[in-house]
């Protein structure tokens, strides 16, 4: 059986900054290596945050129809719906483990999508909630 292996929007991100080569280049290997031997796991939260972070956070953002094809592209991977449910146990999560409800919610679908690893730039590295381990991909980079 492949390894579950959530994807927080940072880590795919860096695939179309060209402002940051050395995490553009590594996020491009991790994803080629991942998709070997992995199901890839996003939320429909990563794709929203993709969108915007890719079309008004890049110093050369992406035009919105290439922004938009991106999007598609990655929606071919495990896409958790976050819905109501989801969104009151990232709450419970939010304030028993003191992380932001943000964090909360991505951590939640990494959770519950059975990913064993959670890549991600911008959550504590080595932190494990349940069986899903934090990631920084780039901490070496």
């Amino acid at each position: 059986m492949s390894d579950r292996v959530f994807l927080d929007s940072n880590v795919l991100v860096y695939l179309f900054d060209a402002d940051t080569p050395d995490k553009q280049s590594r996020s491009r290997a991790l994803l080629d290596d991942l998709a070997q031997d992995s199901v890839l796991v996003v939320s429909t939260q990563v794709l929203q945050e993709f969108y915007v972070s890719v079309t008004r956070k890049l110093k050369r953002p992406l035009a919105p129809e290439e922004a938009a094809e991106a999007t598609r592209s990655l929606a071919v991977y495990s896409v958790v719906q976050v819905d109501v449910p989801l969104i009151f146990r990232a709450i419970e999560l939010s304030q028993r483990e003191t992380v932001s409800f943000w964090d909360a919610l991505i951590i939640r679908a990494g959770m519950e999508s059975a990913c064993k690893r959670l890549l991600s730039e911008d959550l504590q590295h080595g932190r494990i909630f349940d069986d899903t381990r934090i990631e920084n991909p780039f901490l070496s980079a």
